[in-house]
């Protein structure tokens, strides 16, 4: 049986690495995201560890970079413009559109994405 392939957002990745158990099912998924998603987790870590232990977990976090590529640009700004009152970050409309046009399911526990198509909400 072939594996489900996710985008997990930041928030997402740090419930994983917490060990929330409410994104247990993702742990056997192909994880996609993008490099600059790992720059907010890493900041979260450098926050909550030690240098040290946190260059640790980071070594230890993998998934499939994205890159966004021609003609996404557009997309992504019109995305963020359209869904302006939701106030979603550069980087978590940068996630949707990726995910969106890579047929991922874009994972979240940010309240904002709720309800909305091509995302899988979890707190």
């Amino acid at each position: 049986m072939k594996e489900k392939s996710y985008f997990l957002d930041s928030y997402a990745i740090i419930e994983i690495l917490r060990g929330n158990p409410n994104y247990d099912k993702f742990s056997g998924a192909i994880p996609f995201s993008t490099r600059i998603n790992l720059v907010e987790v890493a900041y979260h870590l450098f926050k909550s560890f030690s240098k040290e232990n946190a260059l640790k977990i980071l070594d230890s976090t993998k998934f499939t970079a994205l890159e966004i590529q021609e003609g996404q640009v557009s997309k992504i700004a019109i995305f963020r413009k359209e869904n302006s009152r939701k106030k979603f970050s550069y980087i978590d409309s940068i996630g949707y559109v990726l995910a969106k046009e890579n047929r991922l399911m874009f994972v979240t526990g940010d309240k904002a994405f709720e309800g909305m198509p091509n995302v899988e909400f979890v707190k």
